[in-house]
């Protein structure tokens, strides 16, 4: 595998924030990230299309799946160091991939794939659709929420990884991962 998309080795635990565009990820990153005073790991494809959105008013595009991949793999080698417990990530390359393979009618750069396959992460929210739609530049299928998040729980169950599925406020949302999560500290013990 590139180096660029290869996973650093860490102790901390790493838990996902998952699921369709418009569910709540990156907030509760945050919000778990404050509780733990621990970090987290922004989404880098959003920073990365915000910028070429200013630049060029141009969508993405199948060039631009491997660097924003490498991009956020970068964010995230970064970041596990400055954590010794927890880290928390807005999506991760699984998530770029299964996108990359909706848009692109099953295309996916095999990097990219054998990537998803390797990188190790040790529990996943994935997040309901449960909460109101918000428009932005480059959110762009309201309609196909559900079915985005149809196909996000079946990738972790064919992947046989760990998650809970987070739904209701976010109080209610942040409240149910923070019990999850101080198990799985308890259990790492």
């Amino acid at each position: 595998m590139e180096k660029e998309l290869k996973q650093n080795p860490s102790s901390c635990v790493k838990i996902v924030l998952f699921g369709p565009e418009s569910s709540g990820k990156t907030t509760l990153a945050a919000q778990l990230a404050t509780h733990y005073g621990s970090e987290w790991v922004p989404e880098y494809m959003r920073s990365y299309l915000e910028l070429k959105w200013e630049n060029s008013k141009t969508p993405i595009e199948k060039k631009d799946l491997l660097p924003i991949a490498k991009g956020h793999i970068k964010a995230e080698n970064r970041l596990t160091p400055l954590t010794n417990q927890l880290l928390f990530l807005d999506t991760n390359v699984l998530q770029i991939k299964i996108y990359c393979e909706y848009y692109y009618n099953g295309w996916c750069p095999s990097q990219l794939i054998k990537a998803s396959q390797q990188h190790q992460y040790n529990y996943y929210f994935l997040t309901n659709i449960d909460v109101p739609w918000q428009n932005d530049n480059l959110r762009d299928r309201p309609n196909d929420r559900d079915k985005m998040f149809r196909i996000f729980e079946q990738q972790l169950i064919k992947n046989k990884a760990p998650y809970t599925i987070l739904e209701g406020s976010k109080q209610e949302r942040l409240t149910h991962a923070i019990a999850v999560i101080d198990t799985l500290i308890k259990q790492k013990q």
